[in-house]
C-alpha cells in the first residue's frame, strides 16, 4: 500500500487540503492564486489528460513523485530535480522561545510575497496564505522571517515557506519558527514533515539538527502544459 507521503500532493488534496482542491478521482489541483501544485491518482495517460483539462494552457503544474516518471505528450518539463523529504517523528517538540513570533494575516500578504520573492523558499502567491498557520518575525515594522504550513496529507502536515531576509540571517529566526511549527503540528495530533533540496545549506543541516530524519528522496517536476 502506498505511503501517504509518497504522493503527498494528491493525498493532501484528498484529505487535509480537500477544501482547496479542484478536480476529481484522476487529478486534482489548487486554485491558481493559491499554488501550482498538482496531484495525480497515478501517472497514466488518462490522469495526465485530466490534468491537462484542469491547468490553463501555458501554465505550470508542480508534481512530487516517489520515482521518475515518463511524461506523455502535452507536457514540457521546465524543471526535474531530486528533492529530500524529511519527517519529524520524535514524540515531543523541541523547546522554543515564541515571544517574537506573530501570526500572519491577510494584510501581511504583500510583505509575505515580497519576502518569499527575495529569498525563494518556494512558490508563494496572493492566496497561498489560505493554507493557514503562517507566523513571522517583524523588526522595525518589516517582516524579516516567516514559516508556515502547506500540504496536509493526513496525518502529516508540511512546514513550508521557511525564509529569512538576507540582512537578518544568523539571528536564529528560522530555527525558532521551525521549532514553533513542529510544536503546533504535534499539538494538533499530526506529524511534521518538509521538503528541502540537498544543496540547500544551512537549511538541510538545521532540520537534521532539530530532529528531522530523511524519509525518502522524491522527484519534483515543474511542468508546462502545451496546447493540445
Amino acid at each position: 500500500m502506498e505511503h501517504a507521503l509518497d504522493n503527498p500532493v494528491w493525498n493532501a488534496l484528498l484529505t487535509g487540503n480537500q477544501a482547496l482542491a479542484l478536480g476529481d478521482e484522476l487529478a486534482r489541483v489548487l486554485p491558481r492564486d493559491v499554488g501550482a501544485f498538482a496531484g495525480l491518482a497515478d501517472y497514466s495517460p488518462r490522469a495526465f489528460a485530466r490534468l491537462h483539462e484542469l491547468v490553463p494552457a501555458g501554465a505550470l503544474a508542480i508534481l512530487f513523485t516517489a520515482e521518475p516518471i515518463v511524461l506523455p505528450a502535452g507536457w514540457q518539463p521546465r524543471l526535474h530535480r531530486e528533492l529530500l523529504q524529511l519527517v519529524y517523528d520524535l514524540p515531543t517538540a523541541p523547546a522554543v522561545d515564541s515571544s517574537q513570533l506573530v501570526a500572519l494575516q491577510e494584510p501581511d500578504v504583500p510583505a509575505m510575497v515580497a519576502l518569499t520573492a527575495l529569498t525563494n523558499p518556494g512558490p508563494f502567491l496572493a492566496r497561498t496564505i489560505a493554507f493557514g498557520g503562517y507566523y513571522g518575525v517583524f523588526q522595525e515594522g518589516q517582516l524579516v522571517a516567516m514559516a508556515g504550513q502547506r500540504l496536509q496529507p493526513s496525518p502529516y502536515t508540511e512546514i513550508s515557506a521557511v525564509c529569512t531576509h538576507p540582512a537578518y540571517l544568523g539571528r536564529g529566526y528560522a530555527n525558532q519558527l521551525v521549532r514553533f511549527q513542529v510544536g503546533r503540528i504535534i499539538a494538533a495530533g499530526c506529524t511534521p514533515f518538509l521538503h528541502v533540496y540537498e544543496d540547500n545549506t544551512p537549511a538541510y543541516p538545521l532540520y537534521l539538527k532539530l530532529g528531522f530524519r530523511l524519509r525518502k528522496r522524491l522527484h519534483v517536476y515543474v511542468l508546462e502544459q502545451q496546447p493540445a
